[in-house]
Parts: structure tokens; sequence; C-alpha cells
């Protein structure tokens, strides 16, 4: 039950390999509450910033969502997955002749700058139909035809790192931009396929990852066996 020792609003450093919902579920745990929610998912490979409702501040978290966000992200060039990331199946491309000069990057990056229309991942929860499209995909029903877009907003997309095949690039964003998505579209543009291989979430809106608490010191403890609601 939440008193007066149980914070509301928690910012959480998600390790890898745990979703988020494993995170919500440590934390249900530790506060003997089910009264606990995340303002935005992670995929289970990545990790940082998670915005964690307790008790009464899982009412707040509707407000936080629409935040923007920043990314520290690490694009795989010269290869594809079908889910655009580390954890799908690797589609090799026929390498270039010579690796994407700087200069051509540079110009690759600036058509995302500002802002795009953006395709939603083959494999993802939006809904098509009332049906989530991953499980389309995995029904082999859905193509990439069928995925839904929508403008994103990307104020900053700064190389910090490139030595083929491998790009580490700082991004700012709109709520609900994929940058997965954004990884391999800039593989296409540049002609030679990229897929991310780590994400990790720095911030959300004047929430940041300096912040966080560390989740170790939390699964350490025992959980209790029972939750009240």
């Amino acid at each position: 039950m939440n008193d007066a020792t149980t914070p509301e609003l928690l910012l959480i450093d998600k390790p890898a390999g745990m979703t988020s919902h494993d995170v919500v579920d440590v934390l249900r745990r530790q506060y003997k509450t089910r009264r606990v929610g995340h303002g935005g998912t992670l995929d289970p490979f990545a990790t940082g910033l998670l915005l964690i409702g307790i008790g009464p501040g899982t009412k707040k978290l509707t407000g936080l969502v629409g935040l923007d966000k920043e990314y520290l992200a690490t694009v795989r060039l010269g290869a594809t997955t079908n889910t655009y990331d580390v954890e799908g199946i690797v589609q090799e491309t026929t390498p270039p002749p010579l690796p994407p000069s700087a200069e051509a990057l540079e110009h690759a990056l600036a058509q995302f700058r500002g802002g795009y229309e953006q395709y939603a991942p083959l494999f993802s929860a939006k809904k098509v139909g009332g049906k989530k499209l991953y499980d389309l995909a995995r029904a082999g029903i859905a193509t990439e035809d069928l995925r839904p877009k929508k403008q994103v907003d990307i104020p900053i997309l700064e190389v910090l790192r490139y030595q083929y095949p491998e790009l580490e690039l700082r991004v700012a964003c709109s709520s609900g931009t994929y940058i997965r998505s954004l990884a391999d579209d800039l593989g296409r543009v540049l002609g030679v396929g990229g897929y991310l291989t780590a994400l990790r979430r720095t911030r959300i809106g004047p929430y940041r990852i300096e912040e966080a608490l560390p989740l170790p010191p939390f699964t350490d403890r025992r959980p209790s066996d029972t939750l009240p609601s």
C-alpha cells in the first residue's frame, strides 16, 4: 500500500534483457501494491529511462506519455533485419564497393532532421483492423504496405561516432517515434541497409537518465508472495 515513504513517481534506469512490464512487476513486489505502471515502453534489448507511477502516481502517467524523448542509438549498416533491430533475423545485403562516406551519411541524415512521415515497424504493437501488427506478421498476413504511418519530429540527429559498419547517433524526437524504423530508413537511403543494435533512452521531457535509479537494489530484496490491490 502507498504511505508517506512510497514515491508516486520513480525514474528507473532499465537494464537490458527485461521488458518494461518486468520492471513494473519488480516494483509491485517491492512496494506491495498492484497499482504500478510505466509511462512509455522500452524494448527488452534497450536500456535507460523508464518513468514509473506508483499508487496515485499512476494517474499522472497519462500526461507524461506524450513528452518528447532523447536516445543514444547504435546502428549497424550493411544489413537489415525483419524487426529493424538486433532481435530480428539478419538479412545481409550486397556490400557496396566503398562504405558510405561521412559526406554521404550527412546528406542522408539531413533528410530526417526536422522530421518526416514514418512507417511503424511491421513487428510492432500498432493495431490494424483491431489486430496487432506483430501478430499479423507472425501469421504471414501483414505486408509492409499495411503499416500505419505518422509525422514524427526529429529536432536533433547527431553523429557521435561513425566507423563503418557501426554508427552511433544522438536522437531527440517526438513521442511515438520508432528509432528502429529510423535506422532502417537511414540504411535504405544510404543503399546499404541498416538496423538498430543498441538503444538507450536518456531523457523524457524534463526527466533525465542522470536522475534515475538502477533496478538491481530492488531485485536484490526478497519479494512478497502476495500483493495487496
